[in-house]
């Protein structure tokens, strides 16, 4: 039986994902519920299980858009599992012949490459006036041809002070990365921002964590006390005093929750994700620093979800776990504010 694996749906307002990577080959032998792909939406990475065992077919390749309901892959169900003791001599046999086959028929390369690469009358004359022998030059013309434009740059480039490495590398952002750079660049434009920095002392902030952090993760089977969980009751009381900064602009309404969620940035290897601490509010110190690591533990692991970072009425971000003294984050829309 032939079994045909559609995308599902990440979330209500998805429409389209993103193959990220394949984590099995067409013609693999898969098992159910093995992770198959990663694929990527506007909002989140996530894996994609196999439905049943049995060979996989793949019908997408890395990097399509797929809407969400297409199919990605077939998988064979009435396939039989490999023993695993596949000879592998006679696919390497093959291989052995084509380079033996091959070798000769290099030879006449170097006469194809001196045609070529033969420059143009006005690029000869550049090149003769400064000595650049048009071997060292790569022709972008016709064949391979040198164009008096060619012949102009490697001049220009004769001027550069060191022979380092000029390289690129041209890799295309995943749909998440894409979609997090329009909504920065969105906010940016369409929002009036204001910065303001001020000084704390946060000496007994700091004397009151060393001398109960020890008692506080004996207590709390292994959870830390951090300096988040501080921030983040701070901002939550905060919100409460100023309800109009917990509040967000729908068209000619303003929305004032009286719920603080709270979204916290959090470093993963997809880049910076921001889950959201629901009812932050309500939960005691060993409350928050349980739920941030749970997030940020499902966001290194590439586990974090469309619903995990969905919703937040305010955004807390610390840059100085990297090192910044003052910082200037984007406001996280529709919200108003963030520390």
């Amino acid at each position: 039986m032939i079994l045909e694996m559609k995308v599902p749906s990440p979330g209500e307002s998805i429409k389209e994902v993103e193959i990220a990577t394949w984590l099995v080959k067409d013609g693999d032998y898969v098992e159910k519920d093995q992770a198959i792909a990663e694929v990527d939406s506007d909002k989140a990475t996530l894996e994609l299980p196999a439905e049943a065992s049995g060979v996989i077919t793949l019908k997408a390749e890395e990097g399509d858009a797929v809407a969400v309901g297409a199919v990605v892959c077939l998988i064979d169900t009435a396939a039989a599992k490999p023993s695993g003791s596949a000879p592998a001599p006679v696919a390497e046999a093959p291989k052995a012949e084509e380079k033996k086959v091959a070798t000769p028929a290099a030879a006449p390369a170097p006469a194809a490459t001196y045609a070529a690469q033969a420059p143009s009358p006005a690029a000869r004359k550049i090149l003769e006036e400064k000595n650049i022998q048009p071997s060292d030059i790569v022709g972008t013309g016709k064949d391979g041809r040198i164009t008096k434009e060619d012949a102009v740059n490697a001049v220009a480039s004769m001027g550069t002070p060191t022979g380092g490495n000029r390289g690129a590398e041209r890799v295309k952002l995943s749909m998440l990365r894409r979609k997090v750079a329009e909504r920065l660049v969105a906010a940016k434009n369409d929002t009036a921002m204001l910065t303001t920095f001020n000084e704390v002392n946060m000496t007994p902030i700091n004397n009151l964590r060393n001398e109960y952090k020890d008692a506080f993760k004996a207590k709390h089977g292994g959870v830390s006390l951090g300096f988040m969980s501080f921030f983040t009751k701070a901002v939550t009381r905060a919100l409460q005093l100023y309800p109009d900064v917990n509040s967000m602009i729908d068209g000619d309404y303003k929305v004032a929750y009286d719920f603080c969620d709270i979204s916290i940035a959090v470093s993963g290897p997809k880049g910076l994700m921001v889950p959201v601490v629901r009812n932050a509010e309500n939960l005691t110190f060993r409350g928050i620093e349980a739920e941030i690591k749970r997030l940020a533990i499902k966001a290194r692991d590439g586990q974090i979800t469309v619903d995990d970072m969905t919703g937040g009425t305010f955004t807390i971000t610390n840059g100085g776990v990297f090192g910044s003294m003052l910082s200037t984050p984007i406001i996280n829309p529709p919200q108003s504010g963030i520390l």
